[in-house]
């Protein structure tokens, strides 16, 4: 019998302590990440699951051979360090033995080597598994992980309980045709396209609740900005006096993140040469004042707004009040969704908003219905038979506070953030119309 106490755990690569103990022998485990041979010597590049560790080869100094050695072979070495102010860690390891792990079957089919891959993004997409493994491609993803700790840091200090909601489910929140159908044992099932009827639900016990998760939505929109899956930052909370609380919060969450980037991922910002936002508030206006500023210049939709409308938007509002930011409040009732409050003040528009960011749309969010009879109402008068939503009608039978909130896409937001082109640049392994694999 073995005992596992859990106490003598496995360490991860512990820089700054290798930096204060320079005589020590050091052991590092790492990816051989390029080797350039010199003249009596060589630079053994490698590559842990953050650093970039520059270590120096010299036959008569080091016990093993690097003559075998290749790229993308995984070793651990031995070695001391020494100051070198060039290296990019301030030092450089000078090897005394190197164990090989595990060696590659094959080269890679991509220059990971290099500091960006020089590749198209269909290349890049096909070989995901290699792609990732340059250091810039997995940049991307630290400041993503940076996004996601900020924003629960911040839920968490607003009193805000994570949850964690089916993702498949007996009936779309948006509807439409954009929604993935199952064979779920017989019967009609969906892939959840939001979080929104459990959030709202979960209002009714735990008053502010927010969920980290994925979303999918069968869109057929082979663009730039569109995704099949992908990950939505959610957030509802009660007892508000209007959306304008929802929009507080979240102003707040932003300059919060963009705070806890700068303090934690400035390393990969600075890799990625990202400029961060500053925000000192978001300025707000309605959707018919937006239609106003881009009369003649934008699309063709009075119902909404269309890509190019966002583009020149976010110039107006970066031009006229310096902000990247942009709310967009009071659509058009007829194009949001049942749960949305319509404006008592003018039954037209509804109590809904977008959140423009650098010329994309990356949320969406506004005051719900928490009335049992008005929204039974709403539903009539949209086409939608209650009768099939009757298990959501249940939270407003018996009782909510008035409440709202919105959902933001992750991936949207990070590609804004870092300026990249696609927002499958933004997405681990992104599923569109046409990937489903790797």
């Amino acid at each position: 019998m073995q005992s596992i106490d859990g106490v003598s755990l496995k360490r991860v690569l512990d820089i700054e302590g290798i930096k204060k103990n320079p005589d020590e022998l050091v052991i590092i485990e790492a990816c051989v990440h390029k080797i350039r041979t010199m003249s009596g010597f060589a630079f053994v590049i490698l590559r842990t699951g953050r650093y970039i560790v520059q270590a120096i080869y010299e036959e008569d100094r080091c016990k093993t051979s690097i003559d075998q050695l290749k790229v993308g072979a995984y070793v651990r070495v031995k070695g001391h360090i020494r100051e070198d102010e060039r290296a990019n860690l301030g030092f450089e390891l000078q090897l005394e033995d190197l164990e090989i792990l595990s060696m590659p079957a094959a080269d890679y089919p991509l220059n990971v080597g290099h500091k960006k891959l020089g590749c198209g993004l269909e290349a890049n997409l096909d070989n995901r598994s290699v792609a990732l493994r340059n250091p810039y491609e997995r940049a991307i993803f630290k400041v993503q992980e940076g996004v996601v700790s900020g924003f629960r840091e911040f839920m968490e200090s607003q009193g805000f309980t994570q949850v964690h909601t089916p993702k498949i489910v007996a009936a779309g929140a948006e509807g439409g045709a954009n929604i993935f159908k199952l064979d779920y044992f017989n019967q009609d099932a969906f892939l959840a396209q939001s979080p929104q009827f459990y959030k709202q639900t979960c209002v009714a016990f735990f008053d502010r609740v927010f969920e980290i998760a994925p979303v999918y939505r069968a869109e057929k929109h082979n663009t730039s900005r569109h995704l099949n899956e992908y990950i939505g930052l959610d957030f509802e909370m009660g007892y508000i006096d209007s959306m304008y609380d929802v929009m507080g919060m979240e102003t707040a969450m932003i300059k919060y993140v963009m705070n806890y980037l700068e303090s934690h991922c400035k390393e990969y910002l600075d890799l990625l040469d990202a400029k961060l936002p500053i925000i000192k508030d978001i300025p707000s206006i309605t959707f018919v004042e937006a239609l106003d500023l881009i009369k003649g210049k934008g699309g063709k939709n009075k119902y909404d707004l269309e890509p190019e409308d966002e583009v020149l938007l976010c110039e107006y509002a970066k031009e006229h009040w310096n902000s990247e930011f942009l709310f967009i409040t009071h659509f058009p009732a007829s194009k949001r969704p049942f749960y949305a409050m319509n404006d008592k003040e003018d039954s037209r528009f509804a109590l809904s908003f977008d959140l423009l960011f650098r010329g994309l749309e990356i949320t969406t969010g506004g005051q719900r219905i928490h009335d049992y009879q008005q929204q039974v109402d709403k539903m009539k008068e949209m086409g939608i038979d209650p009768e099939e939503l009757s298990h959501y009608l249940s939270i407003h039978k018996y009782g909510m506070p008035p409440h709202g909130g919105l959902g933001i896409g992750l991936e949207r937001f990070v590609m804004k953030l870092l300026d990249l082109q696609n927002v499958r640049q933004a997405s681990m392994f992104p599923r569109d119309v046409h990937r489903l694999e790797p």
